[in-house]
């Protein structure tokens, strides 16, 4: 490599530092705006999901249409996955440990799909899955929660489905996020733990005007909730790996550019140094021939 390649490296490699740069501040400034309503509605969802509980452990077991397997459904056991992935990559091993959670936790032959990520589906068409349905096009992707949330629903009630899934990077912090898979419908496993607070005379709750009604509308909200904060978790996840990999990739050119420029100078010396050994050399060989 002579002395204009390393030139002309050092300057491509400074073009792509400024890119990554400005990618890194840009997913700053979303990775902060995604956390903020990713974790603004955390104790809203909590106090929801313990009313929940409560209300279904003080009711009648089987109350509510979202806690019974339709009968269709079990002899043929299908499961649906709603997985929630990215559009675009730059983003780290975001995408990457998530398909390789699902490559081990999903039937790719006999399951379902819905997806929300370009990245995903892509994914998903290569494993020969079947999609039923790609909202990768409507973005946010959190408008689509309540079209999903439907036609979830309505495929398990008339028992297409005998188990509804979530799979996505549930952020954690903004340099941990791990894929999760969550039991979205039906809703009897994800009640079966006693909360101690529900012990006692304060665990019944006087329900009007009946358990079914209230219950199909709590349920419903709760789960559509459940369904938005998967979405909200997953982008901030995302934005936070894509900020981490932009930060990555630009100290990695800064420590590219470094070490070119010492090999740039390297050569320059070197090459003053021929310069100069061919003058002397001329200057003795003039001075000998006289």
């Amino acid at each position: 490599m002579n002395f204009r390649q390393v030139r002309k490296k050092i300057k491509t490699i400074g073009n792509v530092k400024q890119i990554t740069n400005a990618m890194h501040m840009v997913s700053s400034v979303k990775m902060k705006k995604a956390q903020e309503i990713a974790l603004e509605g955390l104790l809203y969802r909590q106090i929801l999901e313990q009313i929940r509980n409560r209300v279904v452990e003080s009711t009648d077991s089987k109350t509510s249409i979202y806690q019974n397997v339709p009968r269709e459904s079990h002899e043929k056991s299908t499961k649906l996955h709603i997985l929630i992935s990215s559009n675009k990559g730059l983003c780290g091993s975001f995408n990457f440990n998530l398909f390789k959670f699902i490559f081990n936790q999903v039937d790719f032959d006999g399951d379902d799909f819905i997806v929300l990520g370009k990245k995903g589906a892509d994914f998903l068409i290569k494993m020969g899955a079947n999609i039923t349905a790609d909202f990768s096009k409507q973005i946010p992707f959190a408008d689509n929660t309540s079209a999903i949330f439907s036609e979830v629903s309505n495929k398990f009630l008339t028992g297409k489905y005998s188990e509804i899934y979530l799979i996505y990077n549930h952020f954690i912090s903004t340099l941990k996020n791990e894929p999760v898979k969550k039991l979205l419908l039906p809703i009897k496993d994800q009640v079966d733990d006693k909360d101690p607070e529900m012990e006692g005379d304060n665990a019944n709750y006087l329900i009007e005007p009946s358990p079914k009604e209230v219950l199909e509308a709590l349920i419903a909200d709760s789960l559509k909730d459940a369904l938005r904060s998967a979405i909200l978790e997953s982008e901030a996840a995302e934005y936070s790996a894509r900020m981490i990999a932009m930060k990555n990739a630009t100290d990695s050119a800064s420590d590219l550019i470094y070490n070119l420029t010492l090999l740039r100078n390297k050569l320059r010396q070197a090459s003053i140094t021929t310069e100069l050994l061919d003058i002397t050399t001329a200057k003795e060989s003039s001075a000998s021939a006289m």
